[in-house]
């Protein structure tokens, strides 16, 4: 449930995250489903169009400068002084999110979260990497989290070179600025999960402040459901001459990296090499995109991330964590790792005029109308089954996830079906408070299943695809 801080609770509204109508009465042409006693959705609320608005391209631009400001942020850079280098950047984002807190009654913690590292190919020399986190805790489900993260570091030509200036403006003070900006506006409502805002460290160096964070969490005992990795936000015109503001991407991985070999081997009877948990948050992220944004298009790409390079998401996959990257669609190489220079009249460089300061507050807006959703959500189905073989319908089975009082907000589960070769869930059904659902006529062969839980408010969680393969 999402509940505005600036209204007593009966005001809350509730979030639709389906338009089903068209689809299931098109469905129903081709199959019947069991009758079941009808149960209504939840109805629609105004607060994720709100949400979707109201991040500020002004404030956004004015953390981009000032995190520029500082010079180099370079992971080996001068850590000691007030205004220059990383040290600098992180204690300025440390005091920021306090401030946030402040003008929400001290409703988000904020922690650093690090440790010292050394013997490593890009960090030969003991060097601190340090992250700077703030928590904005959950009212029934606090364990169960959303990540949204954007990296602090800045480099030139040189990955080692430590002391050259690195504005390192849409990469990527873009997604920093992103993270404190969706924390200004979030911290504004109460969630039912928690929400964490993450600026991480060292991902330059081998995405090793993603993985020290990813480590606490576990160690935490943290659930995080979804990891928003926000890398190069801000850019709009392209190396190959495009300019669009209008469409961002969002890379995810298409089968889990800690899938064992049992699991494998029933993937390749079942399916799901499309419906990792990643995969099927991207699906979620577009459709949040399609139903409460306009002018934004997500192009889902069915890559952990772009041809051969990394983001700081995979750290968060490489331990069972489902995360995406979302970013621009058009690079621009020469504002990527440059030194400052122009060459033949070419300028290279990662400066301020590369910056779109309103398309970097629409992704902004991408990052908190899906955090959002998650967050009001109530606990995630586990267990989800499929079966059906060689019979003339299918079963879709679950359990219901969390404990009691994290279901407080439980409505009921939205189950969703599309053909195998469907990029998108096509179709869906609120069937109420119930742990399975069943199909008739339908040969489940020729079909993919899923389910989500639905809010009394309507929030609602990604779809979650049955077995290991799916499973948040």
């Amino acid at each position: 449930m999402i509940q505005s801080m600036n209204c007593p609770k009966q005001c809350g509204h509730a979030i639709t995250k389906t338009a089903i109508a068209a689809a299931l009465s098109a469905a129903l042409g081709v199959f019947t489903l069991v009758a079941h006693a009808q149960t209504a959705p939840p109805g629609e609320v105004m607060d994720l169009y709100d949400i979707a608005t109201a991040p500020s391209a002004e404030r956004v631009m004015s953390d981009i400068e000032t995190l520029v400001n500082f010079g180099t942020r370079h992971t080996a850079s001068d850590a000691g002084s007030e205004t220059r280098g990383i040290g600098a950047a992180r204690r300025w984002i440390f005091a920021e999110f306090e401030r946030i807190s402040a003008n929400c009654g001290g409703c988000l913690e904020v922690i650093y979260v690090g440790e010292t590292v050394a013997g490593e190919r890009r960090v030969p020399d003991p060097v601190e990497i340090v992250s700077v986190l703030a928590i904005q805790r959950g009212a029934l489900d606090p364990d169960r989290m959303v990540l949204m993260s954007g990296d602090i570091d800045s480099r030139v030509s040189d990955v080692m070179n430590a002391s050259s200036e690195s504005p390192g403006a849409n990469d990527n003070a873009s997604g920093v600025a992103g993270v404190l900006e969706a924390a200004r506006v979030l911290s504004q409502y109460e969630f039912d999960g928690s929400i964490v805002y993450a600026a991480l460290a060292g991902e330059e160096q081998g995405l090793i402040g993603g993985r020290i964070v990813a480590a606490h969490a576990l160690s935490q005992g943290w659930q995080i459901k979804a990891v928003l990795n926000n890398d190069m936000i801000s850019n709009i015109s392209g190396i190959d001459g495009v300019i669009d503001n209008s469409v961002a991407r969002v890379f995810s991985e298409g089968t889990r990296a800690v899938e064992t070999e049992e699991e494998a081997r029933a993937r390749r009877f079942t399916g799901g090499e499309v419906d990792s948990p990643s995969r099927n948050l991207a699906r979620y992220i577009d459709a949040m995109a399609d139903r409460y944004m306009t002018n934004l298009n997500v192009e889902m790409v069915y890559r952990l991330d772009r041809f051969g390079r990394g983001g700081h998401h995979r750290p968060f996959n490489a331990v069972g964590i489902p995360g995406v990257r979302i970013m621009e669609t058009h690079e621009h190489y020469d504002r990527q790792h440059q030194d400052l220079r122009v060459e033949d009249g070419r300028e290279y460089g990662d400066t301020l005029d590369g910056v779109n300061a309103p398309y970097a507050a629409k992704l902004t807006a991408l990052n908190a109308i899906s955090m959002a959703g998650i967050a009001g959500a109530p606990p995630f189905p586990k267990d989800v089954k499929a079966t059906g073989a060689v019979r003339a319908s299918a079963t879709l089975s679950w359990s219901p996830g969390g404990n009691e009082k994290a279901r407080e907000n439980l409505a009921g589960y939205r189950v969703w079906w599309r053909k195998t070769t469907a990029a998108q869930w096509a179709h869906s059904r609120f069937v109420g408070n119930v742990s399975e659902w069943e199909f008739t006529n339908l040969v489940i062969d020729n079909y993919f299943f899923g389910v989500s839980s639905v809010a009394k408010d309507g929030s609602e969680t990604p779809v979650v695809f049955p077995g290991p393969a799916g499973a948040f």
